[in-house]
């Protein structure tokens, strides 16, 4: 093997004055560095160290009890150590304590001693974990609790450790040095998943999960199976997180000014959703969301740009009900939407007759088997109208002209080139001409509710509707979201409303009806103009209304059905998420660069 220059010269040089005749080795250059162990600390090189078994608690805790220890303001180390116990060893202890606590409480009353009234808790704690484990309602786990206090010296140690056993103290926990077990404490605290100091006790399932670190002590809102990170607590430094579908509804509002990152909060909301299955659905009038559907494998819908085609005629994939009749009824629907008002008496027959006339001109009728045949194109319905010798048939051909031979024939052209289907599907409304805006919102709202309704296919499902004052300037795109706001929740659905606007929203009695059936409110920063509507609409404090108006971008309040559940949270991503959802222009600018030339 070869030494290097500096192990060389350190075999060769000649020894000094000072060392003697010691002569530097190269295991002397190669040696780690020195680790002193005291009787209940240890020395480093960059500090020292004391650690804690914790060996007494408290009777009884809520969730994120711990929080006090992981927003310490100095360095400590908190380690859990989890085992679970098996069903059978832990009914068979159970069955052992409450023989003994019996004969315990027996022998006191034969003596005629006082009760015990702690033996009395543990004996009644006992009967409570032993009938949830027979009905399988929990478990029990070997639960040890660990803390290693850091500091720079020993003198900042000993102020350290005092502030240390007082905070724990306070949480009626009794921490316990690792006297001559310094090593072991240490260690216990490592990222290793070793406990070398095995100070147990027993936990249920309730205890444990009180204990999960990751948990908001500020909101006691029920949680389910997809509960997702919304940031870290502003005031405490603990995480938020919160499960928007164990509340009463489904629904969320988002206000915020311009610029105070609430499409970013969404987008990052939505991407952690969809690692739970959730099945997420975006109207998106500026295009913010096509690099989030890219990554995430979902299908991007610009409806209006060139080359994307839409087919309104098209039959649904579901064979629930009478597929055809339910979209001659939104033909109905679509054909009023373009032509600006609604349809005449006369004219409804008429229509009617036309569109069941194109589906059979292509051989598609009431029976089921039929249904996958392809759908006829607009053109085919206005030929069928211009044919049909009533003046109410061709005069609503006429009109119908712009979107078959006219100006905007591009988006009804031809058959639908990507249909909305996938995990993830976003409506891109920027390219649209304001003129036929209404009807691309018409048909985008028609594809998601389609897919929210149907019964043949539950599963969670959200749909964000982002900068909502533009959707709600439209007749159906306001009838929809007031219908969806109201019935979502039966339909495993929720509906995210993102609005810069707070004080229109709240002005209309859509408005209100959406924040009345939002369980979950998102406030970023606002404007002084509106914080005073948003203050009084949503009972906000005079310090909650000067935290939204100093707020920096990505904090906001989260306010939950209750009025305690309510935390001031600052919203974070991974720098791989970020990458993803950013929608500033300078660092799209870069990603950009970095793409092209990964070098």
């Amino acid at each position: 093997m070869k030494l290097s220059a500096l192990a060389r010269a350190a075999l060769t040089a000649p020894a000094s004055a000072d060392a003697g005749d010691r002569r530097t080795s190269v295991g002397d250059l190669l040696a780690p560095s020195a680790l002193r162990v005291n009787a209940s600390s240890l020395e480093m090189p960059d500090g020292c160290c004391a650690s804690f078994a914790v060996a007494g608690y408290p009777r009884d805790v809520g969730a994120g009890w711990l929080e006090p220890l992981l927003t310490y303001p100095g360095r400590l180390d908190v380690s859990l150590h989890v085992e679970p116990i098996p069903p059978m060893v832990a009914a068979q202890r159970l069955r052992r304590q409450l023989a003994r606590l019996e004969s315990s409480a027996r022998a006191n009353a034969e003596a005629g001693r006082l009760a015990d009234f702690s033996a009395e808790a543990a004996s009644d704690d006992a009967v409570d974990l032993a009938s949830a484990l027979a009905r399988g309602d929990g478990r029990l786990f070997r639960v040890g609790l660990y803390l290693t206090v850091h500091a720079w010296n020993t003198a900042e140690l000993d102020a350290e450790v005092q502030q240390v056993k007082a905070l724990a103290a306070s949480l009626l926990l009794d921490a316990q040095p690792t006297t001559f077990r310094a090593v072991q404490g240490w260690v216990s605290t490592l990222p290793l998943g070793t406990d070398a100091i095995r100070q147990r006790r027993t936990f249920d399932t309730s205890a444990l999960a009180a204990s999960f670190p990751f948990a908001s002590p500020d909101l006691n809102a029920p949680t389910g199976s997809n509960e997702v990170l919304y940031g870290v607590n502003v005031a405490s430094s603990g995480v938020v997180m919160w499960d928007r579908f164990a509340q009463d509804n489904h629904n969320s509002v988002v206000l915020a000014r311009s610029g105070a990152g609430k499409s970013y909060f969404t987008k990052l909301e939505a991407l952690r959703l969809l690692y739970h299955g959730v099945e997420v659905s975006v109207i998106d009038p500026e295009d913010e969301y096509r690099r989030l559907a890219e990554t995430a494998g979902g299908t991007h819908i610009a409806l209006g740009a060139q080359g994307v085609t839409f087919n309104p005629l098209d039959l649904p994939n579901d064979q629930a009900g009478d597929v055809l009749i339910r979209r001659a009824l939104f033909t109905h629907t679509l054909v009023a939407a373009m032509l600006g008002e609604p349809l005449t008496p006369a004219a409804r027959p008429v229509l009617d007759r036309a569109v069941l006339a194109a589906y059979a001109a292509k051989g598609i009728n009431s029976d089921p088997d039929t249904w996958a045949v392809p759908a006829p194109l607009l053109a085919d319905l206005v030929e069928q109208l211009a044919i049909s010798s009533h003046p109410e048939g061709i005069a609503i051909a006429d009109r119908l002209a712009p979107y078959v031979t006219g100006s905007y024939k591009d988006l009804f052209a031809a058959a639908t080139t990507t249909r909305p289907d996938g995990h993830l599907v976003v409506f891109s409304l920027r390219d649209l001409p304001e003129e036929i805006k209404s009807v691309g919102v018409l048909l985008a709202l028609d594809a998601i509710w389609r897919k929210v309704a149907n019964p043949a296919d539950r599963r969670p499902r959200l749909v964000i509707v982002d900068e909502a004052w533009l959707l709600m300037k439209e007749a159906e795109g306001a009838r929809f979201l007031y219908r969806l706001a109201k019935s979502a929740r039966k339909h495993w659905a929720g509906l995210t409303v993102v609005t810069q606007d707070a004080e229109d929203l709240l002005a209309s009695d859509l408005g209100r009806a959406v924040v009345a059936n939002s369980a979950t409110q998102i406030l970023l920063r606002q404007s002084p103009q509106a914080v005073s509507a948003v203050g009084d609409a949503f009972g906000l404090s005079e310090g909650e209304r000067a935290f939204l108006l100093s707020a920096e971008r990505g904090e906001g309040l989260l306010c939950g059905g209750n009025a305690d559940d309510r935390a001031a949270f600052a919203a974070i991503s991974s720098p791989a998420e970020h990458k993803v959802i950013t929608t500033d222009p300078a660092e799209l600018l870069d990603h950009g660069s970095e793409e092209a030339d990964p070098l």
